[in-house]
C-alpha cells in the first residue's frame, strides 16, 4: 500500500467515481464474486424500512442500494458526492429524489430521517468522524444508522488469502471489467487501511450513537455496524 494512493482530495475521489459510474454495479458484482447482492439484502434487513418512514442512503451511487427501501414503502433519498454516479442513477431510476451531498456537511435539517445508511462509502469520506456526527444530526431520536463496509476477516488463514486477492487478483480483474481499473487499486488500498470492527464501533460511540453492535458477513470481509440515536435524556453509553 502506498501512502500517496490514500491521500486523494475529496474532488479527486468524486472524479474517480464519476469515471466508473456506468459499469460500477456490474464491476462490484464481478469483483465481489457475487457476494455484493447478499450484502445488500443484509443491509435491507438491518435498515428495516417501513411504509411512511424516511431513509437516507449515503454514497448511494446509482441507487441500487436504495431500491429495497423504496420498495418497502419508505421515502428514500439517494445521496452521493459523485455527480457522475447521480446522473447514471437518474437515468435508471428517474423517479427517485437523487441529491448531491458531502457526508461531512449534509444538506438536510436536523432529525429528518428514521434511518441513515451507507454501504461501502464511509472509508472514502475524508473525515469519518465528521460524517458519523452528521449522520447522527439528521437522524430522529430513536432512529438508526446502518453501515456496511469492508472490514477485517476474523480467521487468520482466510485473512491472508483475502489480502492476497486484494493486492494481486483484484487489479488485473478490474482491468477486464472496469472502465477505470486504477480506481480499484485505490479501493484495495483503502480497504487494507480501514479500521477493524471494534475500532469502527468505538468511533460510532464517540460520535454519539448508542447500542452500537456489528455483525460479520462473509467471514468478516464485510461488517454490518448498527447504532441508535439516543432519545432525550439518554447518552451513547446507556444500555
Amino acid at each position: 500500500m502506498t501512502r500517496a494512493s490514500l491521500e486523494k482530495q475529496p474532488h479527486e475521489v468524486a472524479a474517480m467515481f464519476d469515471d466508473v459510474a456506468a459499469r460500477y454495479d456490474l464491476t462490484n458484482d464481478v469483483l465481489s464474486l457475487g457476494q455484493a447482492r447478499l450484502w445488500r439484502k443484509a443491509v435491507a434487513r438491518a435498515v428495516d424500512a417501513r411504509p411512511g418512514g424516511r431513509v437516507l442512503d449515503l454514497a448511494a451511487g446509482t441507487a441500487t442500494s436504495s431500491k429495497p427501501f423504496a420498495a418497502a414503502g419508505a421515502y428514500t433519498v439517494p445521496c452521493d458526492f459523485s455527480l457522475g454516479m447521480l446522473a447514471e442513477g437518474k437515468k435508471r431510476q428517474p423517479w427517485m429524489p437523487f441529491t448531491a451531498g458531502d457526508a461531512t456537511r449534509l444538506p438536510f435539517r436536523d432529525a429528518v430521517f428514521d434511518a441513515v445508511t451507507i454501504s461501502f462509502g464511509l472509508r472514502n469520506v475524508h473525515d469519518t468522524d465528521a460524517a458519523l456526527r452528521e449522520m447522527l444530526r439528521v437522524t430522529v431520536p430513536g432512529g438508526r444508522v446502518v453501515i456496511c463496509e469492508f472490514s477485517h476477516p476474523t480467521w487468520a488463514p482466510f485473512r491472508t488469502v483475502y489480502t492476497e486477492y486484494l493486492m494481486r487478483a483484484l487489479p488485473p480483474l478490474a482491468e477486464r471489467v472496469s472502465s477505470s481499473p486504477d480506481a480499484y487499486v485505490y479501493l484495495a488500498d483503502s480497504i487494507r487501511a480501514w479500521p477493524d470492527q471494534p475500532a469502527l464501533a468505538g468511533r460510532l460511540q464517540q460520535a454519539g450513537w448508542r447500542d452500537v453492535a456489528w455483525r460479520n458477513l462473509t467471514g468478516g470481509v464485510v461488517a454490518l455496524h448498527r447504532g441508535i440515536r439516543p432519545r432525550a435524556g439518554e447518552s451513547s453509553t446507556d444500555s
